[in-house]
């Protein structure tokens, strides 16, 4: 006697012997070349507040002056650092933050800054009104020369009750959420967090530069 008739193998089934999907490449989002993974530009698409992946040549398009008022513009790529800041412990405390990070950009849409900060679920925004941010941040130099929607001031109260102040680039901040998300355990985001943070900040300190050392001579 034989059995009953065994299915034929639908797409389901065959997937299962075929193995786990390689990944796919990465590729600019306008064009659709492949890029690097480790090395490609980014561009803010300002309506959606998104970051867009973009190959060299289509990152240069929107590089120049005349492009910084359509829907995409490019991320610069500038580090800089104001050591003489004035955020000291209590402006701090009124921010109000419940982690030792936060990065302000100014949406040009909305014309003012918004707040977030990394969480374990991702970009969370402050809640606190733009007029307490623009108070603390207000005497910086850092603030006046930043760039709406590409580059953010990126605040660190480190350890020892310091808090640095820095301009990088907006996506390197998303970057940090991103890389926050991933290893944070527990309440405060445990050690594999806290040492990815301080991997991080080395590296912003080591590219950044003074206002005046980055002026074109």
């Amino acid at each position: 006697m034989t059995g009953p008739a065994t299915p034929a193998a639908g797409p389901r089934g065959l997937r299962r012997f075929a193995g786990p999907r390689p990944p796919r490449p990465e590729t600019c989002e306008l064009c659709g070349v492949v890029v690097s993974p480790d090395g490609h530009r980014h561009l803010v698409e300002t309506e959606r507040r998104a970051l867009v992946c973009a190959c060299t040549a289509c990152g240069l398009l929107f590089d120049r002056p005349g492009a910084r008022t359509g829907r995409y513009r490019a991320v610069p790529d500038r580090y800089l650092a104001d050591p003489d800041h004035g955020i000291d412990a209590a402006a701090w405390e009124t921010l109000r933050i419940p982690v030792s990070v936060a990065f302000l950009f100014r949406n040009a849409a909305l014309d003012r800054l918004v707040a977030l900060y990394p969480s374990p679920a991702g970009a969370t925004e402050s809640e606190l009104e733009p007029q307490v941010w623009e108070s603390v941040l207000g005497s910086g130099r850092l603030a006046g020369l930043l760039e709406p929607d590409v580059e953010a001031l990126l605040l660190h109260r480190t350890p020892d009750g310091r808090t640095t102040c820095h301009l990088v680039p907006i996506d390197v901040c998303y970057r940090l959420v991103g890389r926050m998300r991933q290893t944070w355990q527990g309440f405060d985001g445990g050690a594999e967090a806290r040492a990815a943070l301080e991997e991080f900040f080395a590296q912003v300190e080591r590219r950044a530069k003074t206002p005046a050392e980055a002026r074109p001579s």
